[in-house]
């Protein structure tokens, strides 16, 4: 894995925990959500911020991970935040947020461990080899 999806990764997992956080500290509520413009714009913020990340990651990465993240679907987003903002609809913005971020998160965390096992292996290996 190149460093740089790696780094890419770690931000997109810090831009997940963020919604997930301020999910729970408004409530995890749809009707708080929609009458909030405080809660839609973090939210949407953070949403817009992973699917920049993410169009940033190598090709290589994408293709490998493609059947785990549907990184079209990301971009997308991120195109409608950037670019239709004042047209988005909440429940969309809602229902993204509390299903498909959970799981690129999880699926984020899962790409991090694996890194850094590799990176320990690759350590192990090292010192035997001295």
């Amino acid at each position: 894995m190149k460093d740089t999806d790696l780094q890419r990764i770690q931000h997109i997992k810090t831009y997940c925990e963020d919604i997930a956080e301020t999910v729970v500290r408004f409530g995890n509520d749809y009707n708080i959500f929609e009458s909030d413009k405080d809660f839609i714009n973090s939210v949407s913020m953070s949403m817009m911020q992973i699917g920049e990340l993410s169009v940033g990651l190598s090709d290589a990465f994408k293709d490998a991970t493609r059947h785990q993240i549907q990184w079209g679907a990301l971009k997308g987003m991120r195109n409608l935040f950037a670019h239709a903002y004042i047209s988005m609809n909440k429940s969309v913005i809602w229902e993204s947020a509390t299903r498909d971020v959970p799981a690129v998160l999880d699926f984020c965390v899962k790409i991090i461990e694996q890194n850094e096992e590799v990176m320990d292996q690759k350590q192990d290996m090292g010192m035997k080899m001295e």
